[in-house]
C-alpha cells in the first residue's frame, strides 16, 4: 500500500475515533464511563503512534516525498515544519481552548463549581504545560538547527557527482524521524498531564483543527484548479 492510501485510510479512521470521543459521556460519572473514555483516549494516542511508525518506515525509502507531501493540500504544506505540524502548536491549542471554555462558564468557576474541562485547568497543570512548552521550543530549535546543517552539507555535495547523496538522504530521514518523535511525545505528554475529560477534549480539538485546515485547503486547491482551466 502506498503511503498516500495509508494516509487516507488513517485519516478516515481518525474521524471515526473523534466521533466516538465526542459522543462519550463527559464528565464520566461512573467507573464504566471512565474506563470507556480511558480506552478511547488510549486508542486515539495509539492511532497517532501508528501513523508515525508507518511514516518513518516509508520515509526510509523516499524521504523527500514527505517534504513534498503530495497527499496534503497546499495550505497544509504551507504550515508544515519539517514534514508535519509544529509541536508547539499543541500548547497554543490548549491555551486557546482553555480560555474559550473558561470564559463560557467563568461565573460557575468563580462560584467554586468545577467543570473539569479544559477551562478548569489547575495552577499546577498550567505550570506543567508552560514547562513542557519551554522544553519543546528548545527541542524544536535543536532539530531546526540540524536541518539547517544538513542543508549546508547537501549544498556542498551538489557539484561532486552526487557523491554521498545516499548518506545525506539517510541523515534527512533521521531528522524527519526526530521531528515526528517530538510531535508524538508532545501529544503523549499533554494527555498524561490532563485529566481524562481534558485529554479527550484536547484530542478532539486537535483533530478538529486538522480537519478544518484540510477542508479549507481542499477548497482553495479546487478554486485554483478551476481558475487555471478558465
Amino acid at each position: 500500500m502506498s503511503f498516500q492510501r495509508f494516509y487516507e485510510s488513517w485519516f478516515d479512521e481518525l474521524r471515526g475515533l473523534v466521533q466516538q470521543l465526542r459522543g462519550a459521556p463527559v464528565p464520566p460519572a461512573t467507573e464504566e464511563q471512565r474506563a470507556l473514555l480511558r480506552q478511547l483516549v488510549g486508542r486515539a494516542v495509539a492511532h497517532y503512534a501508528e501513523y508515525y511508525r508507518s511514516k518513518a518506515a516509508a520515509a526510509r525509502g523516499d524521504v523527500l516525498a514527505f517534504f513534498a507531501a503530495p497527499w496534503t493540500t497546499t495550505l497544509e504544506r504551507s504550515l508544515h515544519w519539517i514534514g508535519g505540524w509544529r509541536p508547539t502548536t499543541a500548547f497554543h491549542l490548549v491555551y486557546t481552548e482553555s480560555s474559550i471554555l473558561f470564559e463560557s462558564h467563568v461565573v460557575d468557576i468563580l462560584r467554586g463549581h468545577h467543570t473539569g474541562d479544559l477551562g478548569d485547568l489547575s495552577p499546577g497543570q498550567f505550570r506543567r504545560v508552560s514547562e513542557l512548552q519551554i522544553e519543546t521550543v528548545q527541542l524544536e530549535n535543536d532539530i531546526t538547527d540540524q536541518l539547517c546543517d544538513w542543508q549546508d552539507e547537501a549544498t556542498d555535495i551538489v557539484g561532486i557527482m552526487y557523491a554521498g547523496v545516499d548518506v545525506k538522504m539517510e541523515k534527512l530521514s533521521v531528522i524527519l524521524e526526530k521531528a515526528d518523535e517530538l510531535r508524538l511525545k508532545t501529544i503523549k505528554n499533554l494527555v498524561e498531564l490532563l485529566t481524562l475529560q481534558q485529554a479527550a477534549e484536547f484530542l478532539v480539538a486537535a483533530a478538529d483543527l486538522q480537519f478544518g485546515i484540510r477542508a479549507w485547503g481542499i477548497q482553495q486547491d479546487r478554486r485554483r484548479a478551476t481558475a487555471s482551466h478558465k
